[in-house]
């Protein structure tokens, strides 16, 4: 029996009487937060065949880092844009600035939920 073989672009090599996949982590550092790990546990859960696809062929981590940065870019897109439409400025927070703090929060907690549920939580694929 062979020590090696190469199928379908993955090298295996044979450990006892099973061949394994000679996998080999990714090259780089990857900067991956907060959502890029809430969009690995739902597609981990969700979309297995993808993720094992992903890992198979070694764009997972990156995967998750473009993910990860395309939401953090996203809330902070749709922060700006709530501040304008509720006229959250930076007179409010001289003049009152608990309520500054308040709308903040809110405005916050509005776009990181607008971004899990259509961005990170979504079962369409990027």
């Amino acid at each position: 029996m062979k020590e090696r073989f190469i199928e379908n672009g993955i090298e295996y090599v044979k450990s006892g009487d099973y061949y394994i996949p000679n996998l080999k982590a990714p090259e780089g550092t990857y900067n991956i937060s907060r959502y890029g790990k809430l969009h690995s546990i739902f597609i981990k859960e969700n979309r297995p065949a993808f993720y094992s696809m992903k890992m198979l062929n070694g764009t997972w981590l990156a995967y998750l880092e473009e993910i990860d940065t395309s939401a953090k870019e996203m809330v902070d897109r749709l922060i700006e844009d709530m501040m304008v439409k509720q006229g959250i400025t930076e007179e409010l927070k001289v003049k009152d600035q608990m309520a500054w703090v308040g709308a903040m929060n809110n405005i916050r907690h509005s776009a990181e939920e607008i971004v899990l549920q259509e961005f990170i939580c979504s079962m369409e694929v990027q």
